[in-house]
């Protein structure tokens, strides 16, 4: 969460140089938002009711803009922090491509995780707010305004493709850079027995940890639905082959209002059926993960305890602190602290080197604060799957519902859902189960993961849990 403070000056400082809309009341020292209402204006300001208090449970607000004719609607949201879920099915605000919910959805957020600039193709645009009775936050501000949908012939892109190869690329390419705000789709169509496959030549678009400002994404079928999403990249690591699963393929780029890059110049081709596996995904997720983000993600993006929501479990908070410190790794090797033993199996085959550490018995060091403290990564999540590594460690996909603490841990992205991947050195300690929710406290090694020693603070997680973990987040330690 943001200090009010920041909050305040983001306000104060928004206020005297860009102004606010008619339709958003002010009281002579901060403006005041309303649930819903009609913005009729070239441009200005929507925010979350009672912004930046808390907003109000069990609420549904809706936001009617509309800008000059000839003009589109651009939305960049400034602050978003809602109560998170990876389906967003508590708190959330929905965009809409028109004044009314039976038009295209540009999209359904919730969480800390800022979305990037929409784009409408009429002057009018619809958000939707809704809330239920737990977990309120402070909800969001953005600014919209009416854009004129491209300035000359050089920047029109997208369309229908009905060949069975052909080339698709950002706008001005090669020329110079793609303009901001900007939103192309193609859809490529090809004979019924066959699916398309894609490959880049050239591509460089802003870099993100989540693409979230520049990005493009494909879908398989005619439709943006996070159900169908091929993948999402951006960056300037060209994405492998994209195969498509039918003969229908949806490519969408989506460009903010700050940054831009060269872009990218991609072919596409029909193959037949069957001839190559369909692409599910990337090797990172769903997106190409840069390696050098231009902007850092969120420290702690919000993530919503899934439903029921019972009261915690005790979490020893009396117990005296041992905190283990981390062994750090290079590579592949050990340090001192981590040499391996070897232990023979009693059916003579070859034997496997073990940790040293976990013929310990499994015993949680430290309490709740002092491990929150001394830990690298603090997450509350779903443990996805778990498979057996090198050496006896165990590989840990956790679905996130919140990073308290991130630092560089690296948070990947997967349709709506944010995901991380862990490594334990030991099997059997800490205990943890597939589909339970914990919470989790580690170090990160040098390539952004998550490590878990024997002893770290893992702790089955309640939706009662989130009170005290903010509310030890926002202690010093």
């Amino acid at each position: 969460m943001m200090h009010s403070g920041a909050f305040w000056g983001l306000l104060f400082f928004l206020c005297l140089t860009l102004g606010w809309t008619k339709a958003q009341q002010t009281n002579y020292t901060r403006p005041v938002f309303h649930c819903g209402g009609d913005l009729v204006s070239d441009s200005g300001f929507v925010g979350s009711e009672g912004f930046p208090s808390f907003y109000k449970p069990n609420s549904k607000c809706t936001w009617r803009i509309t800008v000059p004719e000839g003009n589109v609607v651009t939305l960049s949201f400034r602050i978003f922090d809602l109560e998170a879920h990876a389906q967003c099915l508590y708190d959330y605000v929905d965009v809409y491509n028109g004044h009314t919910n039976l038009v295209q959805k540009l999209g359904r957020f919730c969480g800390t995780f800022r979305p990037g600039a929409l784009i409408s193709t009429t002057n009018t645009m619809m958000l939707e707010m809704v809330t239920d009775e737990e977990t309120q936050s402070r909800g969001f501000v953005a600014y919209f305004s009416g854009t004129k949908p491209y300035v000359n012939d050089d920047l029109f892109c997208g369309g229908k493709m009905t060949k069975s190869q052909g080339e698709i690329k950002t706008p001005n390419w090669p020329d110079k850079k793609y303009p901001p705000g900007t939103s192309c789709s193609w859809l490529i169509t090809v004979e019924p027995d066959r699916v398309i496959k894609v490959t880049f030549d050239k591509f460089v678009l802003e870099a993100d940890s989540y693409c979230r400002f520049d990005y493009v994404a494909f879908f398989n079928g005619g439709e943006k639905d996070d159900s169908r999403l091929i993948g999402k990249y951006c960056g300037d690591q060209p994405p492998l082959p994209i195969i498509s699963n039918s003969n229908v393929l949806l490519v969408q780029f989506v460009s903010d209002l700050s940054v831009t890059s060269d872009g990218f110049l991609a072919q596409y081709t029909s193959i037949p059926r069957g001839s190559q596996p369909p692409t599910v995904g990337s090797a990172a997720g769903t997106r190409s993960i840069p390696s050098e983000p231009a902007v850092k993600p969120p420290a702690r993006p919000t993530a919503a305890p899934a439903p029921p929501k019972p009261q915690p479990a005790p979490l020893n908070p009396t117990e005296r602190p041992r905190v283990v410190k981390p062994t750090r790794t290079r590579g592949q090797g050990t340090t001192t602290q981590d040499r391996r033993v070897t232990v023979p199996r009693p059916n003579g085959e070859r034997p496997v080197p073990q940790n040293p550490l976990c013929a310990k018995a499994c015993k949680r060091d430290g309490t709740i604060k002092k491990s929150f403290c001394s830990s690298e990564f603090v997450i509350t999540g779903k443990i996805s799957s778990m498979t057996a590594g090198p050496r006896g460690s165990l590989n840990i996909n956790i679905s996130l519902i919140k990073a308290y603490k991130a630092g560089r841990l690296t948070i990947t992205q997967v349709g709506e859902t944010m995901a991380v991947k862990l490594v334990s050195q030991c099997k059997k300690c800490p205990l943890l189960r597939r589909g339970g929710n914990f919470i989790i406290m580690g170090q990160v090694d040098e390539d952004g993961r998550g490590t878990l020693q024997p002893g770290v603070f893992t702790a089955p997680y309640k939706a009662a849990h989130h009170k005290l973990l903010a509310k030890i987040n926002d202690q010093p330690c």
